[in-house]
């Protein structure tokens, strides 16, 4: 009886006989055709016209059900339609009040399968259901999934708990989908993770998804917001900092003035999101980034901590290196100082103010991070020293020999720069774009110059997923290299192999690189290169599949012992006559 009971859910409290009545009829009567005929009569649809035409319908074989059904289809759909219009006619309290009184006689048939579309839609349409309807949803699983999104908004915002269920799933998902981009078999310098513009990724299925859910609801906004600073503070994984401005960016798309105007951070993510597309901070973007920044006012401090979470997106702390990295070439040709540049000096500001997301929302101490004075003063102008160095070196090379011979690329580096990377999160992020920016170049002196100042950096943002993703995707350009030894050593045996061991994601990346550059390497250094990067008990299964891939594109090359050892048969001793082809 469990399926037929639901089909009849609800149907006696509102006095309409249903098959359980039918069956009792039947059971207590003595003549049952009598009683069908009666109950039909009774319970049939009471139209003085339609008693002579469903006797027609019998003679073409129609059954009652069949028509019965069609009927209350099209009943349904008519109603449908008419509870979404009354959802949008005359007075706002008057249309409320006829939903609710249709409300109020139908939801005790809620459950029953045929009227509950009817039910849903007719909540769907209230901006507030009454407390107990919700609660009766709630605590019925099959209810509470068949609802539509507008009134579980309304169950949620209450809910935390319930909420925090719906949204997990989503978050893991998100962080699994960043995780993967980084870690593809794809190792390119032309489509790497910071290739998709802002507006493509907020296309993303989970920030979609998250924006379906918030609707127009900043309850619930605050609340994903929430959930996003607790997890980025319990796993200090940056890209939930990415979700937090993608959602943001995603409601401003859609017009919801309802949140924008009250999240305090929307038209500095708007103007950073502008320069993210650009990949530049251009100087008008720039003043009005910095008239943000300035306009916090006593009191509102706690404004930095929303702003700091949005400059520590991945996507702007890239945006804000290559702007860092392009004034300080500029300021080379200019004969100008760091310190001399407002322009530059609002870079550092903001990249001082992205790294210290965390520490600020931990601590809870809202202010913006004290700059060092020696970086803008010493290490800088050593970054723009190294610049000025290839100049030389270029312009040397184009000159006429003297006696003395070319003089020699420097290869030395202070011992100031290796001590700012490992000991200052700013001037260490500055420096690993400055490498990239070499790499991309193809600039092998300076690369083989700067290298070794990164086997020790601060907290190990030398062998961070995101910066090992984007230096692979550049090494692609030095590709000939990989044939020389020197370079060859200097790459694995001095920077990637001295913690492949102990850093997991690390050995992921140069298997990802060798997959891609196996043919370019030196054949004796591929063989000691397969040996170091071999798994061990401990590895986990993605080592152990990029490792199987690569052993198996590097069986595939080995040409076949046949092939080595034996000469081709000849009959006769043929004098080697140089054939056409080989002219």
């Amino acid at each position: 009886s469990g399926p037929r009971a639901a089909m009849y859910a609800g149907l006696q409290e509102l006095g309409v006989a249903n098959g359980e009545d039918l069956k009792e009829t039947l059971t207590n009567c003595t003549e049952p055709l009598k009683a069908i005929e009666q109950f039909q009569t009774e319970n049939g649809v009471l139209l003085p016209s339609l008693q002579s035409a469903l006797p027609f319908l019998d003679l073409h074989g129609t059954p009652r059900l069949e028509f019965h059904q069609s009927v209350f289809d099209e009943l349904r759909e008519k109603l449908l339609e008419r509870v979404s219009a009354i959802a949008l006619e005359g007075k706002v309290e008057e249309r409320y009040k006829k939903l609710e009184d249709l409300l109020e006689k139908s939801f005790s048939l809620v459950k029953m399968p045929s009227i509950q579309p009817v039910v849903m839609c007719v909540m769907k349409h209230l901006p507030k259901v009454p407390e107990k309807k919700l609660k009766l949803v709630m605590a019925d699983k099959d209810l509470y999934k068949a609802c539509a999104v507008e009134v579980k908004r309304q169950i949620w915002q209450d809910n935390q708990a319930l909420f925090g269920d719906e949204v997990s799933p989503l978050l893991k998902q998100y962080i699994l989908e960043k995780e993967n981009i980084l870690f593809s078999n794809d190792v390119s310098v032309l489509h790497n993770f910071f290739t998709p513009s802002p507006k493509t990724r907020r296309q993303g299925e989970v920030v979609q998804k998250l924006t379906q859910m918030i609707g127009k609801n900043v309850k619930l906004y605050d609340m994903v917001l929430q959930f996003l600073r607790t997890l980025f503070l319990r796993t200090r994984n940056v890209h939930y900092c990415t979700l937090r401005a993608e959602l943001l960016m995603s409601l401003h798309d859609l017009d919801i003035s309802e949140i924008c105007t009250v999240d305090p951070c929307h038209k500095f993510t708007w103007c950073l999101d502008a320069c993210i597309r650009e990949k530049f901070v251009d100087n008008k973007r720039a003043r009005e980034l910095q008239g943000f920044l300035d306009g916090v006012k006593k009191g509102q401090e706690q404004v930095l901590g929303d702003l700091s979470m949005i400059l520590c997106d991945p996507f702007a702390i890239n945006t804000l290196a290559l702007s860092t990295i392009r004034h300080l070439q500029d300021l080379v040709g200019q004969d100008t100082l760091p310190r001399e540049s407002p322009d530059l000096l609002l870079l550092l500001r903001m990249l001082s103010l992205g790294q210290g997301a965390w520490d600020m929302i931990d601590s809870q101490v809202f202010k913006e991070p004290k700059m060092e004075a020696e970086l803008i003063t010493k290490f800088l102008p050593m970054v723009m020293s190294f610049v000025v160095d290839d100049h030389m070196f270029t312009v040397d090379q184009k000159l006429p020999s003297e006696e003395k011979g070319p003089i020699p690329y420097p290869s030395a580096i202070p011992e100031a720069y290796t001590k700012f990377l490992q000991e200052n999160r700013i001037a260490c992020e500055i420096g690993l774009y400055y490498f990239l920016h070499i790499t991309k170049l193809r600039n092998k002196n300076a690369f083989l110059r700067l290298l070794p100042a990164l086997a020790e950096t601060f907290s190990d943002l030398a062998f961070s997923d995101i910066f090992l993703h984007l230096l692979t995707g550049n090494l692609t350009l030095l590709g000939d290299e990989f044939a020389l030894e020197e370079f060859c050593t200097s790459l694995f045996d001095g920077f990637f192999l001295t913690v492949c061991s102990r850093k997991e994601n690390v050995h992921r990346h140069v298997l990802r690189l060798l997959l891609h550059l196996h043919h370019k390497v030196a054949p004796t250094k591929l063989e000691s290169l397969q040996k170091a990067l071999e798994p061990t008990k401990q590895s986990g299964e993605a080592v152990k599949e990029l490792y199987n891939q690569l052993t198996e594109k590097l069986e595939l090359r080995k040409p076949s012992p046949a092939e080595v050892t034996e000469t081709p048969p000849m009959e006769l001793p043929l004098p080697a006559v140089p054939t056409p082809t080989s002219r």
